[in-house]
């Protein structure tokens, strides 16, 4: 098998390879929000961005196995940026972030292995419970009145497979 990061032979590989650094564009500037984010309204956005760029990861992923590719395997992935973390004070409904953490972990979990479908499966669990808690939490911002915007969720950019911003293979 091939990673899907290594040397790539026909065009249909250079189609998969470009996905994926569009996707990584998308998860690193995902991620990024979080981690420069001030405590504000703009949080179930920035969820919702986290939700749209694991779904994007999560096709690309099945596209790549599919294919014939494997995973790059990952030494560490790290923690979520602080606003994402149990320790953070984070707004919205416990057992949604119950299933957060579960999806965070299974997401190292498989990026610490080769097999891109369960890493898929990670990204796609990932996105179904950021999306979740984005709608929660909006519900409540809009109830209190934060919400002061119905405007769509910042464009995306850069791409990784872990909690950290700085892309890079293994």
């Amino acid at each position: 098998m091939t990673s899907v990061f290594g040397d790539m032979a026909d065009e249909r590989d250079d189609e998969i390879q470009a996905a994926f650094r569009t996707t990584q564009h998308a998860w690193i500037h995902a991620i990024g929000q979080h981690r420069l984010a001030p405590p504000n309204a703009d949080f179930s956005r920035r969820l919702a961005g986290l939700a749209r760029a694991a779904r994007l990861e999560a096709e690309t992923c099945r596209r790549a196995d599919k294919a014939g590719y494997e995973w790059p395997r990952h030494r560490a992935a790290g923690e979520p940026p602080h606003e994402l973390r149990p320790d953070s004070g984070r707004r919205g409904p416990d057992r949604l972030w119950q299933r957060f953490d579960a999806a965070v972990s299974e997401l190292n979990r498989a990026t610490s292995k080769t097999n891109i479908g369960k890493v898929a499966d990670a990204y796609e669990e990932l996105a179904m419970v950021a999306a979740d808690l984005a709608d929660a939490i909006e519900r409540d911002d809009r109830m209190r009145g934060l919400h002061t915007s119905a405007a769509g969720v910042a464009s995306f950019p850069p791409h990784i497979t872990s909690w950290s911003t700085s892309s890079g293979s293994s």
